[in-house]
């Protein structure tokens, strides 16, 4: 994976598009500047897509708070933890939300993990996702749009912009930058003006040192006979702690309780 994240290159800067960046860059260092004015999510939304407003392709599509768990498919709620904006196409959000019962969105939950924002065709051509990871891209598809640009804010928010064009050969790295920049503001805004989720309060996953020492070898592959002789413990005691580390994680076995530790940056 490390080698294909290696061959994405960023769009060499098109000399033609500099007045319009010129304009792009003074209204997003403004909002970043006045965006402690606005006191409601539509609000923040609104006056960031009116900031990329001189670039017609650029449109924002909103944002998600992500809770302390990952186990959230069933509590996407607009208003709470997800805030879509009026430029998305009618009917889109409600077909969104059917499909995420089923499954999330792969290129959410990259965006989630990853250390900088890609466009969702880059996404694609990185991972080649196959059957129901599609689903996201190819529903887009169906309400024209073409192409996203995912910002992932400290692992707890997303923002995301949508185009009817791609967006790969579109925006240079100085905008993709100033874009960034930009959703980081909005991010910050948000979580001060959206009212706290109770089922946030007290959730986070709490693993004992041996619970955490078990899947950490686990991960590095070791079987349960090895990752006894190396703590110094009973084979039975391992699996026990193993199926503690499961219940706690809401994991169906053990490969799936390491994945979550591995999601939640439990262990390294």
């Amino acid at each position: 994976m490390h080698k294909q994240l290696q061959t994405i290159t960023l769009p060499a800067h098109d000399p033609s598009s500099s007045r319009l960046e010129d304009m792009l860059r003074s209204s997003l260092l403004d909002y970043t500047a006045d965006v402690g004015r606005y006191g409601t999510p539509a609000s923040v939304l609104d006056a960031l897509d009116q900031a990329i407003a001189k670039d017609t392709s650029l449109m924002v599509l909103g944002a998600r708070r992500y809770g302390i768990n990952l186990h959230e498919r069933d509590a996407l709620r607009i208003g709470k933890n997800v805030f879509i904006h009026k430029s998305v196409p009618d009917g889109w959000w409600d077909e969104y939300h059917a499909l995420s019962q089923r499954a999330d969105s792969a290129m959410i939950a990259l965006a989630r993990s990853s250390l900088a924002p890609f466009t969702w065709t880059e996404c694609l051509r990185m991972f080649a996702p196959i059957g129901i990871d599609r689903w996201a891209y190819e529903l887009a598809l169906k309400y024209g749009m073409r192409d996203g640009f995912a910002c992932p804010i400290g692992s707890r928010w997303v923002v995301v912009y949508w185009s009817r064009r791609v967006l790969s050969n579109a925006i240079s790295p100085q905008l993709r930058a100033l874009l960034f920049m930009a959703a980081s503001f909005a991010a910050i805004r948000l979580e001060q003006v959206v009212e706290p989720d109770p089922k946030r309060i007290g959730r986070q996953v709490s693993l004992t040192p041996r619970e955490l020492s078990v899947l950490r070898l686990a991960s590095n592959g070791h079987r349960t006979r090895r990752i006894a002789q190396l703590l110094g413990l009973g084979e039975e005691t391992v699996r026990s702690h193993i199926k503690k580390a499961q219940t706690k994680l809401g994991a169906k076995d053990r490969l799936h309780a390491v994945a979550e530790a591995l999601r939640l940056q439990l262990i390294p």
